[in-house]
């Protein structure tokens, strides 16, 4: 059993979201029950996210995506219902959005390049000022259609890959979720490959134009390893039971 508020400053200070800037309310965003023995974990706080972890008997869900966002809301539609779910499971939401992408132990993006094998992490992308994505070298060189493979088996996804750079990968930055527009700055590094979640209009003639190689692999399935592993941290740390609630998304 884990005390709230001492479970959520452990993560605050385990992730420095204190000194990132974000748009999301990073920590605590609804209040639930002071003891915590059951911690349920989302890459989205969506209503049946939210359903599921209430049926599970979570006293707290933490997700990557969270319901505050910086700007007024109203309590209406969706969020009214996330909320009275909410509440009436006396259950809290956690939410780690940039904190959860820039780690370099639990963060999605270092534990993308881990899950490939991808050693000399070290930081690559900027976005709005903060420094939120990895780049790696692989042991060995790879094909972009192994590469694929691999996440295709490991996140459970369909990659879409535009193959238009060197057939024999070594060096990798990744950036999570929606972070197409940062390709740029992959090719400005000279790196092999760049990885994000989701593709965009613009993606595949830059690729072509350029001669590089670019996978999306969804922005849902490129963020299920950051909240995966800090669901094995915040186990360890506290002996809290946890449970990854999966919403298959492609997108």
């Amino acid at each position: 059993m884990a005390d709230r508020d001492k479970l959520v400053s452990f993560v605050n200070t385990y992730l420095d979201s204190g000194n990132i800037k974000d748009h999301s309310r990073n920590g605590l965003q609804a209040e639930g029950a002071r003891e915590v023995r059951r911690v349920a974990f989302g890459v989205s706080a969506s209503l049946e996210c939210i359903l599921r972890a209430a049926q599970w008997k979570a006293d707290m869900l933490v997700t990557h995506h969270g319901l505050l966002w910086g700007l007024p809301q109203t309590f209406t539609g969706p969020l009214k219902r996330k909320l009275e779910t909410l509440f009436a499971a006396e259950m809290s939401l956690c939410a780690w959005h940039l904190p959860l992408d820039k780690h370099p132990v639990v963060g999605n993006n270092a534990r993308l390049l881990a899950l490939l094998g991808a050693g000399r992490q070290k930081p690559f992308g900027t976005y709005d000022g903060e420094t939120i994505g990895f780049s790696g070298t692989l042991p060995r060189a790879a094909s972009i259609g192994d590469i694929a493979a691999r996440l295709a088996i490991k996140l459970d996804a369909e990659p879409l890959c535009f193959r238009f750079g060197t057939e024999k990968i070594r060096t990798v930055g990744v950036v999570s979720g929606g972070a197409a527009r940062m390709f740029d700055q992959a090719v400005a590094a000279g790196l092999d490959l760049y990885i994000t979640g989701e593709a965009a209009e613009p993606v595949q003639e830059l690729a072509r134009e350029t001669r590089s190689n670019f996978i999306a692999a969804g922005h849902y399935n490129t963020e299920k390893p950051g909240v995966q592993a800090l669901a094995a941290v915040l186990e360890k740390k506290f002996g809290v039971k946890t449970e990854f609630i999966d919403i298959p998304n492609p997108a």
